[in-house]
């Protein structure tokens, strides 16, 4: 399948999460989570001020128009107004059929298997609706729980990325995941 600029958004839930559209309601919930220090640790990228959240929700709603990624809330069924994290497709090639997926979740929201419910939902989505053909996943070697999210989804750890990638004024390695289609686990 061809992807087309403007990816609609999709209705996914699993009846345990529910993936919606980020809004202008969710900056608040936002905000706390990126202050987290698990957070901060593992990103490169800690927003201090609404604004800035703001500026980040029109940058992936462009992505998303133009057919290069989709981030979405994970919410569970019965509060969607309360998002508890994200799993996104980043990087959307149309021409080699793949996508680099992320996550993370509010510390409320860890240990319970949500992230890979989240990643499943959406892994799904990309192989059976947008007609991917691998999707790729990268974290730091220090990241155990973003690698076991990877591992219980079915993703193969391929490798190690040396100096990957510029990271809090320094170099970060990086394991590389992939995913094919039949290799997703329930």
């Amino acid at each position: 399948m061809k992807l087309v600029p403007g990816l609609s958004y999709p209705t996914l839930t699993d009846g345990v999460v529910a993936l919606r559209p980020w809004g202008i309601d969710d900056v608040d919930d936002q905000l706390a989570a990126f202050a987290d220090p698990v957070f901060v640790r593992f990103s490169d990228w800690a927003p201090d001020t609404r604004d800035q959240l703001v500026d980040r929700l029109q940058e992936v709603e462009r992505a998303r128009e133009n057919g290069l990624g989709i981030h979405l809330a994970i919410t569970h069924p019965d509060t969607p107004s309360h998002a508890l994290g994200e799993v996104a497709l980043s990087g959307i090639d149309d021409t080699n059929q793949r996508a680099s997926v992320g996550y993370w979740l509010s510390p409320a929201a860890r240990g319970r298997g949500l992230a890979s419910r989240a990643v499943r939902l959406i892994a799904r989505w990309a192989f059976d609706e947008l007609g991917l053909l691998r999707l790729e996943l990268t974290c730091g070697p220090d990241n155990p729980g973003s690698q076991g999210v990877a591992v219980r989804c079915g993703f193969r750890l391929e490798g190690l990325l040396r100096s990957h990638m510029a990271f809090k004024g320094g170099r970060r390695d990086s394991l590389v995941y992939g995913l094919l289609p039949g290799e997703l686990l329930s």
